[in-house]
């Protein structure tokens, strides 16, 4: 009897191609030990990700704060486990760059990921709130912002702590964080209304178990993550109280 395959979207962080470097182990893993096999279908871009999420594509995502609150809604994605900790947005620059302060920024542009919530709208409106303006110009992933910064191509760029951290160590020491905001519930795993509980409840206990062991955590390590733990819808109230459709301007800003 052939295992059950289950589709998995992530939200694009990195290219297509280290998404799925990154990811496979760890799938492979969750597989072995559940019984499913869960089948990675990677996006190019976010909004290219947020629009299959819209029409109900996969079985299974892996999406940011913001993107859970809106497509818990419609189709109805219920989270079931996410990563331990907090999720924390960033404003990076070039360590031997001139830009000192948020002020710094007025008028320039910034290196974004379109319709990120933390890399993108977070650090957008901050900035709104400080009063600084600036211009955004989108890029594919968190990967292409830091890459851009290093190249000398834009001054700052948004990002989240996570991501920062996963950069090869020499990368990382050419830029510094200018500025990091409050935390808040991090990205969602979550299952499409049509995943039977008895699935989603045995992949939770699977993802929830890996920390447990050297295999477990070496994978989860490979992600960036500590552990994973069990999740449930009003984990994510501190995003929703954020008041996500008073930053109407600051979405709409944040697409390309």
């Amino acid at each position: 009897m052939r295992p059950v395959t289950l589709s998995l979207g992530v939200v694009p962080q990195q290219s297509s191609t280290r998404t799925v470097n990154l990811w496979s182990g760890l799938l492979e893993e969750i597989g072995r030990r559940s019984g499913y096999r869960i089948e990675l279908k990677p996006a190019q871009d976010i909004p290219t990700f947020e629009q299959r999420l819209a029409a109900g594509e996969f079985d299974l995502v892996y999406m940011n704060p913001y993107e859970y609150t809106v497509y818990h809604r419609a189709p109805g994605y219920q989270a079931f486990a996410r990563e331990e900790g907090k999720l924390e947005a960033l404003i990076v620059v070039r360590r031997d760059g001139n830009i000192q302060k948020l002020s710094d920024l007025q008028g320039r542009t910034l290196a974004l990921v379109p319709a990120a919530f933390a890399a993108t709208v977070l650090p957008l409106a901050h900035l709104r709130d400080q009063g600084v303006a600036v211009t955004p110009k989108f890029v594919d992933s968190h990967e292409s912002v830091y890459l851009a910064i290093i190249r000398g191509m834009y001054p700052a760029g948004g990002g989240v702590r996570r991501t920062f951290e996963r950069m090869v160590p020499e990368m990382r020491a050419e830029l510094r964080v200018l500025w990091a905001a409050p935390p808040v519930t991090p990205h969602a795993i979550a299952a499409h209304p049509r995943v039977p509980r008895a699935v989603v409840e045995q992949l939770q206990r699977v993802l929830v178990d890996l920390k447990h062991d050297a295999t477990g955590r070496r994978l989860l390590q490979e992600q960036g993550f500590t552990g994973i733990i069990v999740a449930h819808d009003k984990d994510w109230d501190d995003v929703r109280a954020l008041h996500i459709d008073l930053l109407d301007p600051v979405l709409r800003q944040a697409r390309p």
